[in-house]
């Protein structure tokens, strides 16, 4: 049986709300990560990493590390596109990337990168998943890795020019 993959994923669409919206007019730099996180849970869902699975294994996901880029601003009421992909995995651990696009003139707008933790919760430790749902995640990841390399992947962030 062959299993179709996106490449990459395409989330659900959203709307930059009025509360998202600071001071200076624009959307605040923490409702990206708002935006983001409700995206990477929906790629954890077309991962296998859904609700029922947490259940039966008593484990959940955690971010372990984020890094935001802002490419463009976004004002109220504009829609937003998110896609998202897995960079790499191993038995504990997903590095997702996802992009966030204007919804209509198609600019990129931010993206992110996740590193996120299966937590065994009786211990609360980072633990392995199940053979078949790490399996699952790698045949994503072996699809995604014909992408081209993200811009950005990995960016270390400093000041140019300056050491340290």
């Amino acid at each position: 049986m062959t299993v179709d993959i996106p490449t990459p994923f395409e989330l659900p669409a959203a709307t930059v709300l009025p509360e998202w919206i600071d001071h200076n007019g624009h959307m605040n730099m923490a409702y990206y990560l708002v935006a983001f996180d409700l995206a990477s849970d929906v790629l954890a869902e077309n991962l296998g990493l859904t609700s029922e699975y947490k259940k039966r294994t008593n484990t959940a996901t955690f971010a372990g590390e984020t890094h935001i880029a802002y490419k463009r601003e976004l004002l109220e009421g504009d829609p937003l596109r998110i896609t998202g992909r897995v960079i790499a995995c191993d038995a504990k651990r997903m590095h997702y990337w996802l992009e966030m696009y204007h919804g209509t003139q198609g600019y990129l707008a931010a993206t992110t990168e996740f590193l996120i933790l299966h937590v065994d919760m009786s211990v609360r430790r980072v633990a392995a998943m199940e053979p078949e749902q790490l399996a699952r995640i790698e045949a994503v990841r072996d699809a995604h890795s014909a992408l081209p390399t993200p811009a950005g992947l990995g960016h270390v962030m400093g000041v140019p020019g300056q050491s340290g």
